[in-house]
């Protein structure tokens, strides 16, 4: 399907982005950081950290977050 793949221009784009403004990142991880935080707070280490690992895999996997 067009336009699901990333090309290296935009992969480069992001990771300059990234590089320059560390703000941006740091604001977009912060939900990822507090859902892990509060998961590893009721739950524990190890569900933290396995929760983290699916949905990251599964991102990864279908390539996009939501929708």
């Amino acid at each position: 399907m067009p336009g699901k793949d990333m090309d290296r221009v935009r992969a480069r784009s992001a990771l300059q982005t990234v590089k320059e403004q560390p703000v941006i990142a740091a604001i977009a991880a912060l939900p990822v950081v507090a859902v892990f935080g509060v998961v590893w707070w009721l739950l524990g280490f190890f569900p933290a950290l396995l929760l983290l690992l699916v949905v990251g895999g599964v991102v990864v996997w279908k390539g996009k977050l939501i929708g």
